[in-house]
């Protein structure tokens, strides 16, 4: 799912698009690129904290 910078950065792209604006075209992309690393942040983030857990919740067992 798109994140909101992503969804800003269509907009941006297509209103660049639309209006011959190379700027803001360039600055859609820019944001679509910031919202796709922010994803991929934030999944690299939960996958620690998951592993982390696990990992917790498995010495208390023992």
């Amino acid at each position: 799912m798109a994140n909101k910078d992503e969804l800003k950065g269509k907009v941006n792209e297509a209103k660049g698009k639309a209006t011959d604006d190379n700027s803001t075209e360039l600055k859609g992309k820019i944001q679509q690129g910031f919202g796709k690393a922010k994803d991929k942040a934030q999944d690299a983030a939960d996958d620690v904290a998951g592993k982390f857990n696990k990992k917790i919740d498995k010495e208390k067992e023992d």
